[in-house]
Parts: C-alpha cells; structure tokens; sequence
C-alpha cells in the first residue's frame, strides 16, 4: 500500500503516485493462488482486446473499457466469498469473468440478444444476476451504492456473516448518492466495503475538478470510518488487502472506504478518445499495467513460464471464440408488444383476501393505515420499516407510535435525511429477499430519491428480472395551510412511470385494504395518503386482515347525467357539492388506484351518462385528468353529449395562506365547471 503525501494539482498526482514501483508480496499465498490471480487478470484483458475488434467491425454499438485497471476487480471478485454480492460499474469486466459466468451470456448482453442477462433491454455491464450475486449499475453511477447498504443490511439482519463490496469512481462519489451511502452504512455499522477507483477523471474532467482533499481515504475520518488506499494495479495486494477487510467485516461488521490508486488507460468510452490526457501521464501509467508486471513478476519468481502463459492465453482465447460463435448464433430479439408490456411488471394474482368476520372498528384514515402496517408487519417478518423519525416519536403523524415496542428497533428504523439512499437501502433489501417500507415524511421529499424510484425500482424487472418489493408511503396534498413546499400533489410523476404501480385512497377502509395489497405484491407501490384526511373522516373498517382488489375503481353513487372522476381529497369534495346538489343524478367514481387503472368502470359509466367531468387536486396542466380525458374521448366518443370536462388546481405553487389556498383549490371552479356541464 501507499499513501499521497502532497496534491498540487492533477498531473503532480498521478505522477508522484505512478512513480512507485508495483512492489508484489506474496505472503503465504501458494503459486496455484498466484497463478489463479494471474489467469484472473489475463482473462478481461484478452475479452477486451476482442471486444475492442468487434466495436470497429460494428459488432457492438459501444464498449467501456477497463484496459489497466483489471486489477482492482479482479482482485475483490476473487478475494470475496462467491455468495456475497459485488456492486460492479463500467470497467469491472474483472468482477463478472471473476464470477465465472459463461462468456456466451456476457456476449449476448453485449450485442443484445436474448441469451444475455436482459433479453436486449439494456447496455453491456447495466444489469445484474442473482445466480452470480452481481447486481449492476445504472448510468445514474451514484445509486448502486444505497442498493449495497440495502444487501449489506439484509445480511446484518440475517447474522450471515457476509460482506458486500460497491465500485465508484472519483468522478461518481461526487455524487449525492456516495454521501448518503457512506453516511447511512456508518450510522448503521453496515458490513459494505465502498471501493473506489480513483482512476484520474470523470469521463474529461480532471480529478482537481472533482475534489479538492489529497485523496479518498480522508474522506473516510468525516464519516468516522475506516480509510484503506491500496495500490489497484497490483492485483495481489488488491487481493489480499480484500480478503483481510471482509474476514474482519464478517466478525465485526462496519463499513469500509477502500481506494484503489489506478489509472484508465482509454477513453471514458472509445469515442471519447484520450486527448485530454497529458501523452507523459499515459506513458508513466503504461508502466505500471497490472498484467503485464504481474506476469514478470511470476517469470522472475519462477512461478509462471512461458509455455504457461501460451498454454493460459490459448485457453482463454479459446474460450473466447466459442462464446462468441454461441452468441453470433442467436437471432436478436422479436418484439412482442404483450410480452413488454406484461414483462414491465413482476407477475402479481391481484385476487382479493376477503373479510372472514363481521367485527369492524369505527377508524380515521390515519388509524386504518397504522392498523394495516402494524398487520403487514406481523405477517411479514421479513418486513422492514424506514423513515425519518419513525421509531420512538412514531412519525411526524404518529402512524408508527408504538411500532418500536412491538417489532423492535431491528425493523422500525429511523433514518438520516437521505431519501436517496434509503429507497436504495429498500431495492438492497428487496434483493436480498426482504419487504420494505420507506416513509416520505412528506411527499414532497420524495424528489431527493426520485432517481432510485422512476430508474431502480420501476425499471429492475423489465431489465434483469429482478422485483423491487418496496412500498413508498407518501404523505400528500395541500388544504391543510402548509404552503409550496409540504402541499404538492405530485402522484402524476409517477403515473407516467411504467413500472411503478400507484394507489390513492379516499376513504379508511380502502386505506387498509390497498394497503395490505401493496404488501402482498412484490412490485413497487407508491402508496398516497391525503395528509387533510387523516384525521377528517371515520369510517367502519373491518377487524381482519383483507386486501382490495388493484386496479378496480369503486362506484360510489349512481346516476344518469354525468360522470364524475376522481380520488383522494377530490372524492369528497365531489360528495358535498353532490350533497348540495341532489337534482344532479351523477355516477361518482372514486378510482382508489390510479396504476392500474380501472379503465373499463370510466368507460362503461361515460357510456351510459354521457357527460364526464374528471375533477383532481393536482394542478390541471400536465395532471392525470388529462389522461383520463384522452381514455373517455377515444373510447366513449360517440356517446358524449358534451366536451369532456377537467377541474384541477391552478397551475402556481401551492400558496399557504388559507384563502389564497382556497382560491388555489379547484373546489369551487368545480361546482361552476359541473352545473355548466349539466347545462351544457
């Protein structure tokens, strides 16, 4: 290992850093370890080279290379227990050929077939695999790391004794995700070495222009954790350094920051070329390629021969070339579009669990939520609970008052203020084969997280398979005098999503029961609660345990005049002016579940009326009343007796002051737009 003493400036760096020989000490290893360790390097190198003919033959669309940094994958791929989970990025080929998985299924995720790991839907390394426990990146760079402290988490809780390793670069953990990570696996002594390579820029832009510290590892000393710079073009010390910090992870688990000093050797990708790198730093680095001293190394020592490296290089060649006369072979994929549209989601039965007894208890919103978790919880001990302040203070709404006493701290979590990382923390789990809930205090927080939610967790099974058991509890909507910032209705952002599922309800009952659904389904649920309904109405909900059907809307009164569309808050505004209004014979719609949707109900209510007036709290421009509007047009056209009607709030921020909030609120707007289209 060695350690920088001085940073003047980028070129300085890396010269000071490059001029160190790569010093190797075998220590007690044996020569077939060495020797393993040498074909571990030798086999990304020989892949590379081949990928880099097949780009400029137009066999592949775009390669990412990590010529002269191999060591640094290869040696955590290697001095990690096959079982535990490996976070790779771009340039860490090394991880994968580690992990032995068969070259045919990498060159068919290369050129996008369907023998690779994503039947075509992604790119080269962004995708993961649970038979080789690799779980990769997105192009985001910065969110694998939550997803690590999420496995890393599962395996504390499992007491397994395992240890989970996340790449970085030094262009990536300028991110937001790299301190939110670290942060969270400090406060929560989380078994997750965070390596990385600080290989010189980010993509152009030159270390000095990313950090001003003298390296990695005293970024370490802020989050109280260990600080550990190896070499990472020296696969050996890689390698031992690894097994060293996981074995004591395993007993003691904690989070590490390890540094590997290497250099990239091409462009961020080949397009971009290498022109911006000094020719001198190319040179000096060019000296310290991790395979090629390795290999002298192991001439000197005896160890290797030359007939031994032909005899290796020939192998792996030969490895190489029947991978890829299996890959060349398959047919890329046939579009189907029910198979993409069925594949965006895990499959779920959707069958409702039904009310066994007659015993109810009269309940507001915010006690049927609370009854509904703490039932989850109890059928689920593989459920996890995360938010700010949901332990002992039992949430700023007090929905988990009491949780702590009941299930344990282990699983009502408080978290630091780090959305990100702990939506990420939940998908970690989700991998790992728990259940978990992330409370937004509020949902307007969720921006700080909205990467993890609308890249991770609604795209993972349409791209590698994998479910994102994750519920989002989102405290929502304004009439409660809270001004711009603690008032969006943002459920639209998410309706546009494909892969998130989207669940909205009026009323204590349903509250329970899509609850307990979301539960049930292992797909991603953002579960939206109308913070000025929580404590406003009651309702007689059942005693059991019981799910509501998603995607099924509830007919709320019957009429033949119009339609009336709506959820949430919307709901009741809808009742009262119905209640002023009983000449009005109106069928209301509450659709409780905005994804799916409950297409059919609209159409076969517009049908029968002919008058539709979609009504939301959620400004108009842009709000899913637009989407509804197109669903009754297209499919209810002849039957219209007049245009399709929207009320929704004023597209400005949500003001705090009561009567400016009122004037905001589409309630009245509401009332005029329906007598009008009674009229119209």
């Amino acid at each position: 290992m060695f350690k920088v003493s001085i940073f003047t400036g980028h070129f300085d760096f890396f010269m000071i850093t490059s001029a160190t020989p790569i010093v190797f000490d075998r220590k007690e290893y044996t020569d077939d370890i060495l020797l393993s360790l040498y074909r571990g390097v030798l086999k990304p190198r020989m892949i590379e080279e081949k990928m880099l003919l097949l780009l400029r033959q137009g066999r592949i669309a775009k390669w990412f290379s990590g010529i002269g940094q191999e060591a640094g994958s290869v040696g955590i791929g290697m001095g990690l227990e096959r079982d535990e989970f490996i976070l790779p990025m771009h340039r860490n080929l090394g991880v994968f050929t580690s992990r032995e998985i068969p070259l045919n299924r990498l060159f068919s995720q290369f050129q996008g077939k369907p023998g690779g790991f994503t039947k075509g839907r992604d790119r080269s390394f962004h995708f993961g695999t649970q038979e080789y426990n690799i779980v990769g990146m997105i192009s985001h760079l910065g969110p694998q790391m939550g997803i690590a402290d999420g496995i890393a988490l599962a395996n504390k809780l499992k007491r397994n004794k395992k240890v989970v390793v996340v790449f970085t670069g030094d262009g990536g953990a300028s991110e937001g995700d790299f301190h939110e990570s670290v942060n969270v696996a400090a406060v929560w002594d989380l078994p997750v070495i965070f390596a990385i390579e600080n290989n010189g820029y980010g993509l152009s832009t030159p270390s000095n222009e990313q950090f001003r510290c003298k390296q990695f590892i005293d970024k370490a000393i802020g989050y109280g954790i260990e600080g550990v710079q190896v070499d990472g073009n020296n696969v050996l010390e890689v390698y031992d350094k690894v097994r060293e910090l996981a074995a004591s992870i395993r007993e003691n688990p904690r989070p590490v920051l390890l540094e590997l000093m290497t250099f990239r050797m091409r462009g961020h990708e080949e397009a971009s070329g290498t022109k911006y790198v000094p020719k001198e730093l190319l040179e000096v680095w060019g000296r310290k390629d991790p395979l090629h001293n390795f290999e002298r190394y192991l001439l000197e020592q005896n160890i290797l021969s030359k007939e031994m490296i032909d005899k290796y290089r020939e192998e792996i060649k030969q490895e190489i070339e029947v991978g890829l006369e299996i890959a060349s072979g398959e047919h890329l994929p046939t579009p189907d579009t029910a198979v993409e549209l069925r594949e965006m989601y895990a499959a779920f039965g959707n069958s409702e669990i039904p009310v066994t007894s007659s015993k109810t208890t009269s309940k507001r919103l915010i006690d049927a939520i609370s009854d509904g978790l703490g039932m989850a919880m109890e059928k689920y001990e593989n459920l996890v609970l995360m938010g700010q302040d949901i332990a002992d203070y039992g949430g700023v709404f007090k929905i988990t008052d009491g949780f702590v006493e009941k299930f344990g701290k282990e699983r009502v979590r408080n978290t630091p203020l780090c959305e990100s990382a702990i939506i990420g923390a939940g998908f970690g789990l989700a991998i790992s084969g728990y259940k978990a809930m992330v409370e937004m205090q509020f949902a307007d927080f969720v921006t700080e997280g909205m990467t993890q939610i609308v890249n991770n967790l609604a795209k993972s099974h349409y791209r590698w398979g994998q479910s994102a058991d994750v519920v989002i509890r989102m405290p929502t909507g304004a009439a409660v005098g809270a001004g711009p910032f603690h008032s969006q209705s943002n459920e639209a952002w998410f309706f546009h999503t494909p892969g998130l599922k989207v669940l909205y309800p009026a009323f204590p009952r349903d509250a329970k029961g899509l609850l307990l659904a979301a539960f049930e389904d292992t797909n991603p649920v953002l579960f939206f609660e109308h913070k000025a309904l929580y404590r406003s109405i009651t309702q007689e909900v059942p005693d059991d345990y019981y799910t509501i059907e998603m995607g099924k809307a509830n007919l709320l009164r019957e009429g033949t005049s119009v339609s009336i569309v709506s959820y949430g808050l919307g709901v009741h505004w809808a009742l009262d002016v119905l209640d002023r209004h009983p000449e009005i014979s109106a069928d209301l719609i509450d659709l409780r579940c905005l994804v799916p949707l409950d297409k059919e109900a609209l159409i076969r209510s517009v049908k029968k009326t002919g008058r539709a007036l979609v009504l939301h709290e959620d400004t108009l421009r842009g709000g899913i009343g637009g989407e509804l509007s197109a669903i009754i047009s297209e499919n209810c056209f002849e039957y219209l007796d007049a245009p399709v009607v929207r009320s929704g709030s004023l597209d400005t921020a949500v003001p705090m002051n009561a009567e400016l909030e009122g004037n905001f609120l589409p309630i009245a707007r509401f009332e005029k737009a329906l007598l009008d289209l009674i009229n119209y």
